[in-house]
């Protein structure tokens, strides 16, 4: 009896990994495919603007002033939040980086 269930759930389990696998496959097919278009998309977007270098440069800065102010009014202080706050930096610094290479 246990031995029948644990046999449909190995099954269920390897056939949402190879589920899974396969997703993350065409993922990365799609991806390869639309390099070309996305790099054009880039360079005619971001090009007039501001750049993305020196973007880069003022959303770093602004970026770290937001992880600071996070980090004192959280509460648990620096030490408590760092893993969140890692993952908020890269996740802020990529958003305002491509705001501002496309606004300014």
């Amino acid at each position: 009896m246990v031995g029948e269930t644990d046999n449909k759930d190995k099954d269920e389990s390897r056939k949402i990994a190879i589920a899974l696998i396969a997703l993350v496959l065409v993922l990365g097919v799609a991806i390869l495919l639309m390099l070309p278009m996305l790099s054009e998309i880039v360079t005619v977007h971001l090009s007039p603007g501001l750049g993305l270098k020196d973007s880069a440069v003022i959303s770093f800065f602004v970026t770290v002033v937001i992880m600071i102010v996070f980090a004192i009014t959280s509460g648990d202080g620096l030490l408590g939040e760092i893993q969140f706050i890692l993952g908020g930096f890269f996740l802020f610094f990529v958003i305002i980086w491509l705001l501002v290479a496309w606004i300014f």
